[in-house]
């Protein structure tokens, strides 16, 4: 078992350099013309991307063909009404996690936000993959805790509600991969606040964000758009907590990518002072307050400027996890949110088990 959790550890932790770099031969989608005429155009394509889930078949039916959580998620998904915020700095929040060994102390940090105003956090799977680590001994004492203010200072307790078991399958394969690269494709992961720190009491409410599940259009390219996070380049500069404050930048995008050939799922922004270490899990915001995507990579500063990212959008996000679910993005952040939980952990534990002997053999 020890083996085992040893294999996990390193498949988690190597896929946080997976997330730095995009994948190479991306072709130029955009060429000057107006967005609403690319709209509208019958020859206008999306840029595409090379998937690395569909091509191979990774798309487990694991979540489908559980009785036990197929109930649970009709169970919670009876109320998706709910009120929102249109402050993204009102609603982010900083993921800080600590994994400390007899010789060292690793930590990471990135940043979620509230969709839901029962305490459901949506950030990356990239980070929240470290929740996983947490009371194994796998990679040492680890433990991550939720982080909100200015400056960010400890607020909250969380666990996994969700993370794609085919971003899990597909990352396990990078165990003995030194070289990694990647789009960020399925890079995206549910928590749910469980408990104060210290025991203080939660509020009765979180302030959520609005998200905007339907197709990107093609006539967002040179948008402009609000993106936020905890960018920590300050706090590494200095290694003072203080330095780790909530921002928000105006941007514009830049360009739209597909993994499908027929709808966007990535999108480019070009550099703002949000393009730094930490602003992983971000919200991306247009201009009516809702959330159209969320920081995963960092982008082409060469064409679009320092501090450039790229960004899953949000119909990804709801295409993927009812591909892998049977509910929608909306069913999975609503109703009885622990019970879910402790449903996707039991669900999940041989699952991962067995992907982990199989990476290994």
């Amino acid at each position: 078992m020890q083996f085992l959790l040893d294999v996990i550890t390193t498949a988690l932790i190597g896929y946080l350099s997976f997330t730095s770099t995009l994948a190479t031969s991306i072709n130029v989608f955009i060429d000057g013309t107006n967005p609403t005429e690319q709209a509208s155009s019958q020859t206008a394509t999306l840029t595409a991307l090379p998937s690395g889930y569909h091509s191979n078949g990774l798309i487990p039916t694991i979540l489908l063909e559980s009785a036990s959580y197929q109930q649970a998620a009709v169970a919670s998904s009876e109320n998706t009404t709910f009120t929102t915020t249109l402050d993204p700095l009102a609603a982010i929040v900083n993921i800080y996690c600590t994994s400390i060994t007899a010789t060292q102390i690793r930590t990471t940090t990135g940043t979620g936000f509230f969709v839901h105003p029962s305490g459901v956090i949506l950030t990356n799977a990239h980070v929240a993959q470290f929740l996983l680590l947490e009371n194994t001994g796998a990679f040492g004492d680890t433990s991550c805790i939720i982080r909100n203010g200015n400056p960010a200072a400890p607020r909250y307790h969380a666990e996994l509600l969700y993370i794609p078991p085919a971003w899990v399958e597909a990352n396990a394969s990078l165990i003995d991969d030194k070289a990694p690269s990647g789009t960020g494709e399925r890079d995206y992961a549910l928590l749910y606040v469980t408990s104060g720190m210290d025991n203080e009491p939660l509020p009765s409410t979180f302030p959520a964000l609005a998200l905007a599940t339907g197709l990107l259009p093609r006539s967002v390219t040179n948008s402009a758009v609000v993106a936020a996070g905890y960018p920590a380049g300050a706090l590494f500069r200095s290694g003072s907590d203080t330095d780790l404050l909530p921002r928000q930048a105006s941007t514009s995008i830049s360009e739209l990518y597909t993994f499908t050939a027929d709808h966007a799922d990535v999108f480019g922004l070009r550099g703002s002072a949000m393009g730094e270490q930490g602003a992983s899990g971000g919200p991306i915001v247009n201009d009516n307050g809702k959330v159209i995507g969320i920081i995963t990579t960092r982008g082409n500063d060469a064409r679009d400027g320092v501090g450039s990212l790229r960004a899953i959008t949000i119909s990804h996000i709801n295409r993927t996890i009812t591909e892998e679910t049977g509910f929608s993005l909306e069913n999975n952040i609503s109703g009885n949110t622990p019970y879910r939980a402790q449903i996707f952990t039991d669900t999940m534990a041989p699952f991962l088990t067995g992907l982990l002997v199989k990476a290994t053999q």
